[in-house]
């Protein structure tokens, strides 16, 4: 039974309203099965059997009545304001969760269609939600049950996109309303893609985003995907990542968090192949009242994968992140190969983080390590600076810089490296380290 039947009534309206859209069209049922679970579960606000979200508390998005977004007439000047851009990229726009063709770029490289126009065309999408499980997850539940917009992007066996494919969801922050972004990826047998996730925008009246991502990505293929989440201080974000990989795959992922009010960013990678790998990398800045909410999994089902989870955190003010990691290696992954970090920065007295790096190892013969630190500045560091000369305000800026510069670094489109620089380098807080 749902904790609070007023959940579901928030969206049975809507909910109606698209089914009607699109009746007996292959879409409608797995709505139908999506909300049928949403009722069942709820969203995530009961504290008690639910350690998902233990840390995080999402009774504000609960107990607001969100209508479904509509797409406006944002000008291609504000997105690109807001969003990393290259003219050598293929950008794909969409806003408030409505893909808009005018503002966006067509290539011939790869198969790339806007999911709302294969529901129109009644063209089914071939394992689309088969790696996301709907059954314990009110927010991915409710993201399938007003499935309706978002990309569908497949790339063929051997082709290598020169070219990143720049994907972009912008919010307007109209008032009370909720998009439901869904990104589906397949990565052909030896192709090779670059794909940047980016959510962005806002507005000064509440507003939700829930999105859901599913990459595929097949033998001897490699996906390196980032992901960029900047909202406004009123905006509540959802995100899921689900990834499967098979043999001699490459999963690469960026994740850069600087902005919204409540943000939850839950990966899932399974390495379901031998011989693939993942690297997973990410950096949050929280100020303020924010709240960010790092969920990343990896799970090793086959033999000889290797995987690396690193994660780091800049807080400040009365700000608050969490960062749960698990790493399950399965029975049948020998000869795993696993490292999973988690280091937080703490700038105020105010300012909080729970870290819970896990592994649960059923395999005997691998090479796995975890741990997770969080603090602030050692004196020694911050002394040998000032010995050579260095004011206490800039020795101190530019340790944070080099903190986070450890993972900006680590991204190889140098446009979109600058962007990250510039987006973080330039908000982080005047700041003299005292000890």
């Amino acid at each position: 039974m749902v904790t609070n039947a007023s959940e579901v009534d928030h969206y049975a309206s809507d909910f109606k309203q698209l089914q009607a859209l699109n009746d007996n069209n292959w879409v409608s049922p797995i709505r139908s099965h999506a909300m049928e679970t949403f009722a069942g579960i709820g969203l995530p606000t009961t504290r008690k059997g639910n350690e998902k979200w233990k840390y995080t508390n999402v009774a504000p998005i609960a107990r607001i009545p969100f209508a479904l977004s509509s797409s406006s007439n944002t000008s291609i000047d504000v997105i690109k304001s807001v969003a990393p851009w290259s003219d050598s990229w293929t950008n794909v726009v969409f806003v408030n969760g409505f893909y808009r063709k005018d503002l966006s770029d067509q290539s011939d490289e790869f198969e790339l269609t806007n999911l709302a126009e294969l529901i129109e065309e009644r063209i089914p999408v071939e394992n689309l939600g088969s790696l996301t499980d709907i059954s314990d997850d009110g927010f991915a539940a409710l993201n399938t049950s007003f499935l309706q917009d978002g990309i569908v992007l497949k790339v063929e066996k051997g082709k290598t996109v020169e070219f990143p494919i720049n994907v972009v969801f912008f919010s307007d922050g109209s008032p009370s309303t909720v998009a439901h972004p869904r990104i589906f990826v397949k990565a052909g047998r030896g192709s090779s893609v670059s794909v940047i996730e980016n959510y962005v925008g806002g507005g000064g009246d509440y507003s939700l985003t829930n999105s859901v991502s599913e990459i595929l990505v097949e033998e001897d293929a490699v996906v390196n995907h980032y992901r960029f989440l900047s909202e406004s201080e009123h905006t509540y974000d959802v995100g899921y990542g689900r990834v499967k990989l098979s043999d001699n795959s490459v999963f690469n992922s960026r994740s850069f968090f600087k902005g919204a009010n409540i943000g939850r960013y839950d990966l899932n990678v399974l390495i379901d192949g031998e011989y693939a790998s993942c690297d997973l990398q990410g950096l949050y800045f929280t100020s303020g009242d924010q709240h960010m909410d790092n969920f990343i999994n990896i799970d090793h089902a086959k033999p000889y994968g290797t995987s690396n989870l690193f994660y780091k955190g800049i807080l400040d003010g009365k700000s608050r992140a969490v960062f749960g990691g698990t790493v399950l290696v399965r029975k049948p992954a020998q000869k795993t190969d696993s490292v999973q970090s988690d280091k937080n920065l703490i700038l105020s007295a105010d300012a909080e983080v729970d870290s819970k790096p896990a592994l649960f190892i059923y395999a005997d013969d691998v090479k796995c390590a975890h741990g997770a630190t969080a603090g602030n500045v050692d004196a020694d560091t911050l002394f040998y600076m000032r010995s050579r000369g260095i004011d206490l305000e800039t020795a101190s800026r530019l340790l944070i810089y080099g903190f986070a510069g450890e993972v900006i670094d680590k991204v190889e489109i140098p446009e979109l490296r600058d962007f990250l620089e510039e987006a973080f380098l330039t908000s982080l807080p005047s700041y003299k380290f005292e000890f």
